[in-house]
């Protein structure tokens, strides 16, 4: 049995942040329903990579990796009847989840409040940009903007030039893992006391944790970190140095004196590596430009794996930088199952990322590839509504359920 079975989620999130954290739930066993429409559909639907490069709402592999073991009913919350009708799934619920601008389930009369006069114990997860209260909640925006107010932009790039934002919208990868910690523990809370809750996760100040150390650096000595490269204060030599062949590299970190030892073993010691300006750690950081200098020159004799396996067999912290053909045939990946194959009724064979962690007595499943839009919506209806299908036809009718 998987750990979240039995649950039930009302998922209205679009985008990254919030379909990335259902998946969680849906892959442990939660049963996921996404509410979407048609007429404005998750962004991630009309964003690529497409099959066969022909663009289409169920067609979207980025969609389709974030939102596997879920289901699609399809309303149209603009109108009335819709709105109504999501209401009437709430008593279904265990958790609601949202990711909207601050107020947008409040506007839909699906704010906390509201879902809980029809259901007293719901869980209500909501996850926007800023959390609620403060001057900027009701702002709009995406997870690039939230690279910028973080930070993260500012510190990422070469000292000499322009801040160069992280790839993607970086805080969407970590936000979500955030929220599982805390959903399970409101999960926890009602099965302890049969209370509910409304989380109200500010994705904001979620990445901020992520920069803790360089927070503390200005908060106790009053320095504020600049964007640096590779490079890194604890580690030298620490970046990434050229391979034999075109556009290969390796990344190098030696954070201790054995690792500088092994990497001198790893390149046979050269004369070079035996100046006394080498000698300490403080040494080498005053001359790193000149290092670096060094060690490309031994890189580049050598390929990619070659490289690698020397300086691993020396106990030198090391490892290829991947390009995304690397990364998807890494024999690590491969032997413990990472990609996940599925088959899409649109898109056809398919790989999904699978759960980087393992759960002993309860592993995640894969079972179902990401819905179309609004692929179970007659269903669902009837399951959990009773509804029929004349009341049903006539709905789609009114263009409720598109």
């Amino acid at each position: 049995m998987r750990p979240l079975e039995g649950i039930h989620v009302l998922d209205f999130t679009w985008v990254g942040v919030g379909p990335l954290f259902t998946r969680y739930l849906a892959d442990f066993g939660a049963e996921v329903i996404k509410v979407e429409s048609s007429t404005r559909p998750d962004s991630l639907r009309r964003g690529g990579p497409f099959k066969d490069n022909k663009p289409g709402l169920n067609r979207s592999g980025y969609f389709a990796n974030y939102n596997c073991n879920k289901r699609s009913i399809a309303i149209n919350m603009a109108t009335p009847k819709g709105r109504d009708l999501a209401r009437r799934l709430v008593p279904w619920a265990d958790v609601v989840t949202e990711n909207f601008t601050a107020g947008q389930m409040e506007e839909w009369g699906l704010g906390y409040n509201d879902l809980r006069r029809i259901k007293p114990d719901i869980i209500l997860v909501s996850a926007c940009m800023f959390g609620r209260g403060g001057p900027y909640s009701s702002h709009p925006g995406f997870g690039p903007m939230l690279t910028t107010l973080t930070g993260f932009t500012y510190l990422t790039g070469w000292p000499d030039r322009d801040p160069v934002p992280p790839y993607g919208a970086y805080t969407d990868f970590f936000v979500p893992r955030f929220l599982v910690l805390f959903l399970l523990s409101a999960l926890d809370l009602r099965r302890r006391t049969g209370q509910g809750m409304h989380l109200d996760m500010s994705q904001l100040e979620a990445g901020i944790h992520l920069l803790a150390p360089v927070f503390l650096d200005y908060f106790a000595n009053g320095r504020v970190m600049e964007r640096r490269g590779n490079r890194d204060t604890s580690a030298v030599p620490h970046g990434v140095y050229p391979c034999r062949g075109e556009d290969r590299w390796v990344a190098i970190a030696c954070f201790r004196p054995p690792h500088w030892e092994g990497l001198k073993k790893a390149m046979e010691h050269p004369s070079w590596a035996d100046d006394p300006r080498f000698a300490t750690f403080l040494g080498r950081k005053a001359h790193e430009a000149e290092l670096d200098t060094y060690i490309t020159r031994w890189t580049q004799q050598f390929t990619q794996p070659e490289v690698v396996e020397r300086l691993q067999r020396c106990g030198v912290p090391s490892a290829p930088v991947h390009d995304l053909p690397g990364v998807f045939s890494d024999p690590n990946l491969r032997e413990r199952g990472h990609w996940v194959r599925l088959e899409h009724p649109e898109i056809g064979p398919h790989h999904y990322d699978g759960v980087e962690f393992r759960m002993s007595a309860s592993p995640p499943r894969f079972e179902h590839p990401a819905p179309l839009l609004g692929q179970h919506t007659r269903e669902a209806l009837h399951a959990i509504l009773g509804m029929p299908d004349e009341e049903i036809d006539a709905l789609e009718k009114e263009g409720v359920l598109q």
